[in-house]
């Protein structure tokens, strides 16, 4: 199958129309929800003494710092860095299988340049893949006739799969792959509400792209399954949505304090609020032995509003999330939302003193080379 050799330039410019489909939720996807009440007294002050377990951490960056996103572009991953005082041990990046907003699609090659980019820097890449395309057509999100589950199980793109898993075996170095992920909502063509998919097809589609790394030798990649958080409103159950520990390395969660930007606006929810439904369900029944990542995640807000919220989360990473071992924040500009840190230095500041903490792992990580890739020690 045909597929495009990237320059950077070219690669900026259809991944910025990427990233537009991927990340993040359509407001119409999302409802007001409940509010739920903090843990009792006594069980916070005995966890308060808790110091923090090793964590990854990082950013999924975008164009705003230098025009062009990273790992393409290293000299906005050094402005981050210098924003917060330390380097990065995750880098996120991603593409759909293809770009179609030209005849006939070109499908995106695995990305070794920017890979070493992220490995050079001594950073563990996180890439983001994911099964559609890029398109011209803005209602197109969720309705791809090409990129349905079961053309992904008929085996049409197998070709296409069976190189990059290839490329990313001859790459060689350990990294994070974060499949089809927020499959519990509705604004990804790959769930099983939209595009005329079908139950259990997400589980069987996931086994087979699996299936087909495994086949080929693709044994440094850790497989990172990913839903979003549920908060707002009820989603489709996770338990048939999951393929199985042997298919998962990590578990993962998506989330975002809205509040109450123009977007989409929502009542102002705190770090745990977010999380802890969807994170009690990875940790007691889904997947009680694997370690949790979070892969999108970030709030909006201004100045003291937005530092108290990423202070408070770092408190609760420390004593109610402790099965969480990674997090990368998102730090770009979507639909005008302020999710980067540099809108807020006050915000900024309280991101620099949270990672500054024992346990968070900076950018030395260019020796991890366990498959998949363990939870820092």
């Amino acid at each position: 199958m045909r597929t495009r050799q990237s320059t950077s330039a070219l690669v900026a410019t259809i991944l910025a129309l990427a990233i537009a489909l991927l990340v993040l939720v359509p407001a119409a996807a999302l409802a007001k929800g409940p509010h739920h009440g903090r843990a009792g007294s006594k069980k916070g002050a005995r966890s308060s003494k808790r110091h923090q377990r090793p964590l990854y951490w990082g950013a999924w960056i975008g164009n705003q710092l230098t025009g062009e996103e990273p790992p393409w572009d290293m000299s906005a991953v050094s402005k981050f860095e210098g924003m917060v005082g330390k380097g990065l041990s995750l880098i996120a990046l991603g593409s759909p299988f293809a770009d179609c907003t030209s005849t006939p699609c070109q499908f995106f090659e695995f990305p070794t340049t920017a890979m070493n980019n992220v490995h050079d820097y001594g950073a563990i890449p996180f890439f983001n893949w994911a099964s559609q395309a890029t398109s011209n057509d803005p209602g197109g999100a969720t309705s791809m006739p090409d990129f349905q589950l079961s053309d992904v199980l008929s085996g049409r793109y197998d070709p296409y799969i069976r190189e990059f898993a290839e490329a990313a075996r001859n790459w060689g170095h350990s990294f994070f792959l974060r499949y089809d992920w927020e499959m519990n909502g509705d604004w990804f063509p790959w769930s099983e509400a939209v595009n005329e998919n079908n139950p259990g097809e997400y589980v069987a589609a996931w086994r087979h792209v699996h299936n087909i790394f495994t086949a080929v030798g693709a044994t440094n990649v850790t497989w990172v399954w990913c839903p979003y958080a549920e908060v707002d409103r009820h989603f489709a159950d996770l338990a048939p949505l999951y393929p199985g520990d042997e298919y998962v390395d990590w578990t993962c969660m998506d989330g975002f304090n809205w509040g109450n930007n123009p977007t989409n606006p929502h009542t102002w929810k705190g770090f745990k609020e977010i999380f802890n439904p969807t994170y009690r369900k990875l940790v007691k029944r889904i997947a009680p032995s694997k370690p949790v990542v979070l892969a999108e995640m970030a709030s909006t807000g201004h100045g003291r509003a937005k530092a108290h919220w990423i202070h408070n989360m770092f408190e609760e990473l420390r004593t109610n999330f402790r099965r969480i071992r990674g997090l990368i924040w998102f730090d770009q500009v979507d639909r005008g939302v302020d999710w980067p840190l540099e809108t807020s230095p006050a915000a900024a500041g309280a991101f620099a003193k949270g990672v500054h903490r024992r346990g968070f792992r900076g950018n030395g990580q260019a020796a991890v080379v366990a498959s998949p890739i363990r939870p820092p020690g």
